[in-house]
């Protein structure tokens, strides 16, 4: 019988998998996890327990049912749309107090809105469009909003009820059913031909439309497609793929120099190759293969958001029936590897967004998204989801260390974790990954995990020591906090969860090191 203890270090990073077995995730991607809920896989490294969101404005929007569109303008203001009482879709803009009420689309039974910025005159304005009205426009600076209709100078009657919207060399290019309508140069209500407007046929149902690297890229719901050209008299439309195109337009984000997107298949990147005016298209869901098919199969309606200053790509699932605490999304962080080898996933549970936004101006960054409750709700902004906890879970596969076939006997395990204020872990061990079910295998209790003391103290950053049962743990200097914990047992695997469940700060799992001794081989 081997005498000698040595240790095992797992460096938290990988994110969630969940295309290995957990015995081979466990022997091949150490410090991944089977498991990694509402944490965020760090830039700096670790773990980080995601920050919660608040109430953009205490006021609900009136009216019924979702907050069918959101924008967010700046970071001090929001636009935000919802059936009135006659079934009307109503826009209204807020700073943070109260909504004001901007105008009205007189037309019943409009859907989901999108938007595009645009900027011809040196005045800021939106077009809207929800799939059932013509246009809106909105004019930022006078909080103005007016309506293209059936009377409208050149106006085209194919553009009642378009779906989305883009700015693209000057026009604005609407799509509808497999068509795209495009207005004159510098206008997003001239539909007359003489003027330099026109139609382009793709051939299948547009789901979205995003503008990226001097093309307008057009998803259908099978094919991609790009359109290039300058002008009326040079646009063309060229294939990218006539394989696999995007299941729902309001998914597609510019992330990281590449268009991220939900395809059948899961999230894909369509990134700009080196070869002029080529692109490569890689699915970059492939590690959590089973969590995205589940993802995709759970609902029809989904919203996506970027957050740019942590290289963050967040798509949420929108069933009715689910609780806001029951509600799940999908996290990908991009590092500097390139294409989907660079990104790591983790889940969000607990955020129930039917629309979202960002924006980034002047170096700060706004998060939002809202539901049928009638708030605008903005991510990033607190400890807690509006007031409520936050459950974090990071669980390991499971670890052989070495032999998944010999025997060890675990002594302590060393938790290095970065604290931003109070902090309450509980820390579990499941030993043995061949006897889930069965009772053979003793597991040890909950270990608590804790900035308090065990005995009524509590211990921050600099204070001079915390007590867990007969360790001692000083405080103190520029690495990240250590937080021993007795971990006595015998297994040939194991698995360990952390868990958060608080509206306390944030902190980062950075490193778990376990001291073992090596039995020997059955």
């Amino acid at each position: 019988m081997g005498t000698q203890t040595t240790t095992f270090p797992i460096e938290f990073k990988g994110g969630l998998i969940s295309n290995m077995s957990p015995l081979q995730q466990g022997a091949n991607a150490i410090g991944s996890a089977t498991i990694l809920q509402n944490f965020e896989p760090d830039k700096e490294g670790g773990y980080t327990k995601i920050k919660g969101f608040s109430k953009f404005s205490s006021t609900e929007i009136t009216g019924s049912g979702n907050v069918l569109g959101l924008k967010v303008v700046s970071s001090g203001r929001v636009i935000a749309a919802r059936k009135n009482a006659s079934n009307f879709t109503q826009y209204y803009y807020s700073t943070g107090g109260a909504y004001t009420s901007v105008a009205t689309s007189a037309n019943t039974n409009g859907g989901k809105v999108k938007h595009a910025d645009f900027n011809f005159t040196g005045t800021d304005k939106i077009v809207f469009v929800d799939g059932t009205n013509y246009p809106g426009i909105y004019t930022v600076t006078g909080n103005t909003m007016s309506f293209l209709s059936a009377s409208s100078a050149n106006i085209n009657t194919d553009a009642e009820g378009v779906e989305n919207v883009a700015i693209f060399k000057n026009h604005a290019f609407y799509s509808k059913d497999n068509n795209i309508l495009f207005t004159a140069p510098y206008t997003v209500d001239d539909f007359s031909a003489a003027n330099g407007a026109g139609t382009l046929n793709v051939g299948n149902d547009v789901t979205g439309m995003i503008v990226f690297r001097e093309q307008l890229i057009i998803f259908t719901t099978n094919t991609i497609k790009r359109l290039v050209g300058n002008t009326e008299a040079d646009f063309r439309l060229e294939p990218i793929t006539e394989r696999i195109g995007c299941i729902n337009g309001d998914t597609i984000q510019e992330y990281g120099g590449d268009v991220i997107y939900l395809a059948p298949d899961g999230v894909r990147l369509l990134s700009a190759t080196d070869r002029i005016g080529d692109f490569g298209l890689d699915v970059a869901s492939d590690t959590i293969y089973t969590d995205a098919t589940a993802f995709i199969d759970s609902a029809t309606v989904f919203s996506s958001v970027t957050v740019r200053g942590k290289s963050q790509y967040r798509i949420f699932a929108f069933t009715p029936a689910l609780s806001k605490g029951a509600s799940k999304g999908l996290m990908a962080t991009k590092f500097a590897a390139q294409g989907a080898s660079g990104i790591s996933w983790a889940s969000i549970t607990g955020i129930k967004a039917f629309v979202a936004d960002s924006q980034f101006k002047d170096g700060e960054e706004t998060i939002c998204f809202a539901n049928e409750d009638g708030y605008v709700y903005r991510m990033e902004s607190t400890n807690g989801f509006d007031g409520e906890n936050i459950e974090a879970i990071y669980e390991s596969p499971f670890m052989p260390i070495t032999d998944p076939q010999s025997r060890k006997t675990l002594y302590r395990a060393v938790l290095y974790i970065e604290p931003t204020g109070e902090m309450d872990l509980s820390l579990n061990l499941e030993y043995d990954f061949d006897s889930q079910n069965s009772t053979g295998v003793i597991q040890p209790p909950t270990i608590p995990i804790s900035t308090a003391s065990g005995v009524g103290s509590t211990s921050f950053f600099g204070a001079a020591s915390a007590t867990f049962g007969a360790s001692t743990v000083t405080f103190g200097g520029a690495l990240p906090k250590i937080y021993p914990a007795l971990t006595i047992g015998s297994c040939k695997t194991f698995s360990m969860r952390i868990t958060d469940l608080s509206t306390r700060p944030s902190f980062t799992l950075d490193t778990a090191i376990f001291e073992y001794r090596q039995n020997d081989r059955q």
